[in-house]
């Protein structure tokens, strides 16, 4: 059990990085769109440009990091199987899944982008993009707190939290629009 901490260290270390390509990953989809609306030859020259900047975050940082980050949680499981008879890593294992499923639809707005089909405007996408925080925000309380009850006190929090990301997407989108 000595390199037990050496294992949860690398855990949280592709946590980390899987989390910052899941962050910059819709930004780079909405600069992407809000490309489009550019002329021509700006337009094509950022569209490529964005492809490849997608492209090497995603294959070469985002999807590396989660497989990683995977497996040393499974290690630590493993190690450590006590926790999955607990509360708290439930609700966490849950939110993780959902972390997947998020990542599985930045997944799909990749591969459309790469062909140049954009569903979302880049004022969903900047919606779309708060996902991955409140998954962020959950997933630190319950490790953190370990507890199945005082998650709820999170989870109310984190909709606060939401509450004020959306007021924020409204507000800088009347900024833009003003300038």
């Amino acid at each position: 059990m000595e390199y037990y901490n050496y294992i949860k260290a690398l855990h949280l270390i592709f946590v980390i990085t899987w989390f910052a390509g899941l962050f910059y990953i819709p930004r780079l989809f909405i600069y992407q769109i809000e490309a489009q609306e550019k002329l021509s030859p700006e337009k094509e020259i950022l569209n490529n440009q964005f492809k490849i900047m997608t492209k090497r975050l995603w294959y070469i940082i985002t999807w590396p990091s989660a497989i990683l980050a995977t497996l040393f949680a499974v290690w630590l499981l493993v190690l450590n199987p006590a926790w999955l008879s607990q509360s708290w890593m439930h609700v966490k294992l849950g939110f993780v899944l959902l972390l997947f499923v998020y990542h599985g639809k930045c997944h799909h707005f990749f591969k459309l982008q790469q062909r140049d089909v954009f569903k979302l405007s880049s004022n969903q996408m900047r919606i779309f993009n708060e996902g991955s925080t409140l998954i962020l925000f959950a997933v630190v309380f319950l490790v953190i707190l370990k507890s199945a009850v005082n998650w709820i006190y999170g989870v109310v929090g984190i909709f606060v939290l939401a509450i004020l990301l959306m007021l924020g997407i409204k507000l800088y989108k009347r900024i833009r629009t003003k300038e």
